[in-house]
């Protein structure tokens, strides 16, 4: 049975919300900067159109008031931890492609104390992200849960970015410890999803849409969410995204969200060349636009961008930075940097991290739970 966003999404037309997108102009924008109430998606779309771009500074402004009313002078820190590259995916974006010749890591039981206790040496990371390829045969829920278990001891909050699962199944994850999944539809464009998931169980575009119903009736604490920018024109995708968060927030009200921006990065095998390309200047104005859209919403940034815009974003509108991030499996202490998902372009330590954040004067915080108190 579908759910039913995948009913509100079938009633949207791609090249509808893309000409409405467009067809925006600075009434419509100031319109949206002006308003005090919450924003709904045709004043989100306004805010990301070319129409907006006059307005960046003014957005930039309102972005950081609203981050800091919300969350204070903040920012969260996690860490990622690759637990095996195995997929049965053919994404063509990806590294860890089923089809590429590269050598296909499950890390055991004390391979992953061994990661767990470098990323601890790291820094006092307290939330850390549990990362696998889809393969539900060898790195199923059964290999989920007993890695979850094994780093519960070492962390306050464990979140996951896994193939879709059973709505059972995240209960289950929930009752072992779990607190947040994360899941990126990659692309909203039900027709052109296949041509980047030609084979595997990515393929199936309902399945994975359906998943973040699944998750909300499962009772999951915090979902993520995110396109990967580069796939389709970012302004249609992420308009997308922004019916289905309020959906999410609207169905299942007691979970809290998270919003993600991830860019295509050079991987491993042949080389993708992004449909669509965004500016940095763009990337600024998504995330303001998402602030101006949600002002409880958490915003994400990963390792995949620069230093000095990752820097800049930390008071205008980011809640949550990875540090130090391995992409590969075992790559904090099993094995040399050979199987990465993708290449990741801020290699700073999260020392390093750290005082940058604090000379910006925000402080950082380790766990789920202080972010939340804020």
């Amino acid at each position: 049975m579908k759910s039913l966003f995948i009913e509100i999404l079938n009633e949207y037309v791609w090249d509808d919300i893309h000409l409405r997108i467009n067809t925006k102009t600075s009434k419509d924008v100031e319109v949206a900067l002006c308003k005090s109430c919450q924003l709904n998606v045709d004043d989100f779309m306004a805010l990301i159109s070319p129409a907006a771009t006059p307005y960046l500074e003014q957005m930039a402004v309102l972005s950081r008031k609203y981050t800091q009313q919300r969350f204070g002078k903040t920012i969260q820190l996690y860490v990622p931890l690759y637990l095996t590259n195995s997929c049965v995916n053919h994404c063509v974006y990806c590294g860890f492609n089923h089809k590429n010749p590269i050598k296909r890591i499950i890390l055991a039981d004390e391979q992953i104390i061994r990661e767990v206790e470098a990323i601890k040496a790291l820094g006092d990371f307290q939330h850390v992200l549990l990362v696998t390829g889809d393969n539900p045969r060898d790195a199923g829920v059964d290999y989920i849960e007993n890695a979850l278990c094994i780093a519960k001891p070492y962390f306050s909050s464990i979140s996951i970015e896994v193939q879709p699962l059973q709505e059972e199944e995240y209960k289950r994850l929930m009752e072992a410890g779990l607190h947040a999944v994360y899941c990126y539809q990659e692309t909203y464009h039900k027709e052109n999803f296949k041509n980047y998931h030609p084979k595997g169980m990515k393929s199936r575009f309902d399945w994975r849409i359906d998943a973040f119903d699944r998750m909300g009736k499962a009772g999951v604490h915090k979902i993520g969410l995110g396109v990967l920018i580069g796939l389709e024109d970012w302004r249609t995708d992420v308009t997308m995204m922004a019916f289905h968060l309020r959906y999410l927030q609207k169905t299942y009200w007691r979970t809290r969200y998270s919003i993600s921006f991830p860019r295509i990065r050079p991987h491993e095998g042949e080389a993708f060349q992004p449909n669509s390309v965004m500016s940095d200047k763009e990337l600024a104005q998504l995330i303001f636009a998402f602030r101006l859209f949600d002002h409880d919403v958490e915003l994400a940034m990963s390792t995949r961008e620069e230093h000095k815009f990752r820097d800049n974003m930390t008071t205008l509108g980011i809640t949550s930075l990875s540090a130090g991030s391995k992409t590969d499996p075992g790559g904090y202490a099993v094995y040399k940097k050979e199987l990465e998902q993708f290449a990741i372009n801020d290699d700073r330590s999260p020392d390093e991290i750290f005082n940058a954040i604090k000379t910006q004067g925000y402080e950082v915080v380790w766990k789920d739970w202080d972010l939340c108190l804020q």
